[in-house]
């Protein structure tokens, strides 16, 4: 192993880097962050993977005009993945009560993070952004977790030292979907080329005994497209679906009288008196004691959570205070209802988020890097948002979810007759 000496300049320090450097602009964005601050660099060793399967190394000499500077330098280049030469461990603090922090906790980032503890690099496990890192010393264990799961003694991770962070990379291989689209939101892409990428992408993860988890809005019922996710559901491409009351209630009434809101879905008039169906559905769910009681008294015979039901997909349905109702399937309680996301989410491969900004800007909080995102809306705000909130992996179609949830349908089916599905997410790791 090389030993590398400290730089005799007072206010420098020497970093190093790891991965696919040049393909995944990780180096480039480092050297603009340091320019960007003021700062100055030198290269000194670089080299490059030459395979596919090789990754790249820097080690980069970072000079500031203080201490002060050159520690906030260092500080903003750990979050792209930059390490010093010269680690110590991570600085633990216990946590002076119950939800409380001790002062200069760490906050994370939702990439793939790792603390040396004792003398070894350790996973955090469970990470998703904006939360702290606490040390199990008995399982020498790091747990990624939100300030209400603090408990008093709980060592938390102060400051940046012994933290390596790993940004993603982009793949080297194969033409799926986050190969093909070189933009990260775009309304340029053919929809009929990007819906079957999406599809293959799908496939793939069903393929490998991956996880598919899906977001999604009211729009879905609204636009028509309510009886092609539930299709999506029924040919086994779906292992959880999150969303809100709205969809629910309005997926029970197009299935009961062809509307939603009152509107006529299929012929696209507003049917006299027809806002009164919003009511009635939501009082046949109560009637019944929830959707599972609608379905197994057989009022409710179709539609998305039909299909969830008879086919053993789990959903959640978080609360909101625009709900009517609502029904008793919604988790009225945002910190139960947050954990139920969260559970779902766990070892998720792939996250297909269908025309809800708030269920989707809350999905991407709770993820890490390294889940494959694709958001659907006609908004360009909504996935533009997306990224703008840190879910810098997602991949934004602009497009109606009504169009884009057909021509889905119709992809996946072609490839599960030409390839088959193997069994369901949950059979294989439950």
């Amino acid at each position: 192993m090389t030993t590398f000496q400290k730089p005799s300049d007072e206010y420098s320090e020497i970093v190093e880097l790891e991965g696919h450097l040049i393909d995944s602009y990780i180096l480039p964005k480092v050297f603009d962050r340091i320019m960007d601050l003021g700062g100055e660099f030198e290269v000194l060793e670089f080299r490059i993977g030459r395979r596919k399967d090789e990754v790249s190394y820097a080690r980069i000499m970072v000079r500031g005009r203080s201490r002060e500077h050159l520690e906030y330098m260092l500080k903003e280049l750990r979050s792209l993945g930059a390490v010093p030469a010269c680690i110590e461990d991570v600085r633990l603090e216990e946590a002076p009560n119950d939800m409380v922090l001790p002062d200069g906790f760490y906050v994370t980032t939702n990439h793939p993070t790792w603390v040396r503890y004792k003398g070894r690099w350790i996973p955090v496990e469970d990470i998703c952004m904006d939360k702290i890192i606490v040390v199990d010393p008995v399982n020498c264990k790091a747990y990624c977790k939100g300030i209400r799961d603090v408990r008093r003694g709980d060592l938390i991770v102060v400051g940046d030292e012994g933290v390596r962070v790993k940004l993603p990379e982009y793949p080297r291989t194969g033409a799926g979907i986050f190969e093909f689209m070189s933009s990260r939101a775009s309304s340029e892409k053919p929809t009929p080329t990007i819906v079957r990428r999406v599809a293959e992408e799908m496939h793939k993860v069903k393929a490998s005994g991956g996880k598919i988890v899906v977001v999604a809005g009211p729009a879905v019922v609204h636009t028509g497209g309510a009886e092609h996710l539930a299709r999506i559901i029924r040919m086994g491409y779906v292992d959880a679906l999150l969303s809100g009351n709205a969809l629910a209630v309005h997926d029970v009434e197009y299935a009961l009288f062809g509307t939603s809101l009152g509107l006529k879905v299929d012929e696209g008039y507003r049917v006299p008196g027809g806002n009164r169906n919003h009511l009635v559905a939501i009082n046949e769910v109560i009637k019944y004691g929830g959707l599972r009681g609608i379905v197994e008294k057989g009022v409710l015979r179709s539609g998305i959570f039909y299909e969830c039901i008879v086919n053993g997909v789990p959903y959640v349905l978080a609360g909101s205070i625009r709900d009517d109702g609502p029904i008793p399937d919604v988790i009225t309680d945002m910190v139960e209802a947050q954990k139920a996301y969260r559970e779902h989410l766990r070892d998720a491969n792939l996250v297909l988020m269908l025309a809800s900004m708030l269920h989707s800007i809350a999905v991407g909080n709770m993820i890490p890097s390294t889940v494959k995102v694709v958001c659907v809306d006609i908004n360009p705000a909504v996935p533009i948002k997306l990224l703008d909130r840190g879910t810098a992996q997602s991949i934004g179609v602009i497009s109606d979810v009504g169009v884009f949830l057909p021509m889905l349908a119709d992809e996946l089916a072609k490839l599960k007759a030409l390839h088959g599905l193997p069994r369901r997410w949950e059979a294989r790791h439950g």
